[in-house]
């Protein structure tokens, strides 16, 4: 869904968008893409992937297939895949992904486990939904 440039590739698979303008509290759960350029205090866990813009912030745990962030997040990510973090993201919080690139600029603060989900243990999770 995304382009290695850390934007969106098309809005026609993304099911939330959170725009710059909106500021949101509480939790949310789901199955699809979800674009963040607000603000959201609360915790986001989708199965799908998720966008973070560069006027983004977060406050909160945040658990997807794959991340991309650009904003601010003070909360611990818990990402299946990927998380790219761009060069203006300033992440607050423990991270566990299975792949990670970050750009230079990006401030990372807290610990960061990587390959925790193997291709095995997706496989295992994928047959368990």
């Amino acid at each position: 869904m995304f382009k290695k440039d850390l934007k969106p590739e098309s809005f026609k698979d993304v099911e939330t968008i959170i725009g710059e303008s909106i500021k949101v509290k509480g939790n949310f759960n789901g199955n699809g893409n979800i674009i963040i350029d607000g603000f959201l205090e609360g915790s986001l866990k989708t199965k799908g992937n998720v966008f973070i813009g560069p006027k983004a912030k977060i406050s909160g745990s945040v658990e997807a297939q794959e991340i991309i962030i650009n904003g601010e997040i003070s909360g611990n990510l818990s990402v299946k895949d990927y998380l790219a973090v761009g060069e203006t993201a300033k992440i607050t919080g423990d991270i566990e992904c299975g792949r990670i690139s970050v750009d230079t600029g990006a401030i990372i603060n807290g610990k960061c486990q990587m390959g925790k989900y193997s291709p095995a243990e997706k496989a295992v999770e994928a047959d368990n939904e």
